[in-house]
């Protein structure tokens, strides 16, 4: 059975970037009726936060990524021990004690020299003696031995793939204080978990390289990998200071609809283009990993405004209903009002100032040159009830009565009625409003 996994870190509120991972993975086990994970990254004590886990749920429940189970990784210390002992039985991992002072030494020396800033391994040289008065002096860190050979693989996105180990410091798996690291947490989860497939940035690459070693060091079958590219700002800057604006809630706060930015996301880098699409399943079923390529990708969430409102359109009253009554439009006038501003707003959250609009009226918009005219078109204009005839017949008689047409005459009037040059069509919005400016 196909199963993937998101596993995002409960440190903070997911981003564009979590989600364009979470949709790859989510789409490749719904497209073969496999599983999908929400595995929880909860190993950090301190910076984990339960509200953090909240939102991410909250996150993707609005977006309509349904997991099958959750997983926590904080309930599975007790595994990634018994995994770290298995690896220390076959002599493949050890224990360090450089300071992180130490170690950003040796790099720079490196460097300076014109090596790879891998690690040296002086630890396995140290003598029993040195070990034991290291561990009393300072806690040690646990690195895995790597296979210093090619690791290869065919990467669903990027092709074959080829590191050679040599170049690669050993991981580190377990921190001084104890803390388990992602690595070990993830490969033991993996192979547990029967995962299948993993979609991840291609920041990644490095890491896949030695998870592999490691996955079938503790016989696990290893995952197909695919590396999706970063994405990027809209002039090619990175999004890292800018995550604060592209986190999730804040896009759903600011009206964005999920169709949109699913739309978006699902195409967003591929050889495809984008499209609207109305329900999740059809996003699924245009999903094609092979037609996404390598180069970084560029995001501008100022392309999700019109996507948003092309989606609104599509949309009747039924499935906007209670947007339309929070404002206070009264149930028979929400299906009238919903149709006739449908096709002037970018987001849900516009339809409050129409609302004003055809309820309290507006300031009225007139030019110099148009405030005879006006005044004269008002007075002909017929008390209410209007209906959708009001506005043809009535500018009928004020083209008869002043000359006026075309342009000339129609947007002076839409700008005394509405105090906007643009907007719904007149004969429709004319009747939904309750108060109209005569002076």
């Amino acid at each position: 059975m196909t199963t993937t996994r998101f596993a995002p870190s409960p440190t903070g509120y997911l981003h564009i970037g979590n989600l364009r991972t979470a949709l790859f993975n989510f789409m490749i086990a719904r497209q073969a009726g496999g599983e999908f994970i929400l595995r929880i990254d909860d190993t950090d004590p301190v910076r984990s936060k339960p509200e953090y886990v909240d939102g991410i749920k909250r996150d993707l429940e609005w977006l309509g990524l349904h997991w099958d189970r959750v997983e926590h990784q904080s309930a599975r210390f007790e595994r990634y021990a018994e995994v770290a002992d298995q690896l220390r039985h076959k002599g493949l991992f050890y224990e360090c004690f450089e300071t992180p002072l130490e170690l950003d030494l040796k790099r720079k020396k490196q460097l300076n020299m014109g090596k790879p800033p891998v690690y040296d391994r002086s630890a396995l040289a140290l003598s029993d003696a040195e070990r034991e008065a290291l561990s009393i002096e300072r806690a040690g860190h646990w690195r895995f031995m790597l296979d210093q050979s090619r690791i290869e693989w065919t990467d669903g996105i990027l092709g074959s793939i080829s590191i050679d180990a040599a170049s690669v410091s050993d991981p580190v798996l377990i921190r001084g204080d104890g803390q388990v690291l992602y690595t070990l947490a993830s490969i033991c989860d993996d192979t547990d978990m029967g995962i299948t497939h993993v979609v991840r940035g291609s920041d990644h690459v490095t890491n896949t390289a030695t998870q592999i070693q490691m996955i079938r060091a503790i016989g696990g079958t290893v995952p197909s990998f695919s590396h999706h590219s970063l994405l990027t700002g809209p002039k090619g800057e990175g999004l890292s200071k800018r995550l604060g604006s592209l986190a999730l809630r804040d896009m759903r706060d600011a009206g964005i609809q999920p169709m949109a930015l699913l739309s978006h996301l699902a195409r967003l880098g591929s050889s495809d283009p984008i499209e609207l699409r109305g329900v999740m399943e059809d996003i699924i079923s245009g999903f094609d990993l092979t037609k996404f390529g390598s180069a970084p990708t560029k995001f501008d969430e100022a392309d999700l405004i019109p996507i948003t409102a092309k989606y609104l359109q599509g949309l009747d009253l039924v499935d906007v209903a209670e947007e339309v009554a929070l404002i206070g439009v009264p149930a028979d006038k929400a299906e009238d009002f919903w149709n006739v501003v449908r096709t002037n707003i970018s987001t849900l959250k516009d339809l409050g100032s129409w609302w004003e609009l055809t309820k309290n009226g507006a300031i009225p918009e007139i030019d110099l040159e148009d405030q005879e005219f006006i005044a004269q078109a008002m007075a002909m204009l017929p008390e209410g009830p209007f209906d959708t005839t009001t506005w043809g017949t009535w500018t009928a008689e004020v083209k008869q009565a002043t000359g006026r047409k075309g342009k000339g005459l129609f947007m002076p009037l839409r700008k005394a009625l509405t105090g906007m040059s643009h907007g719904p069509d007149m004969g429709a919005l004319l009747p939904l409003l309750q108060k109209i400016p005569r002076k």
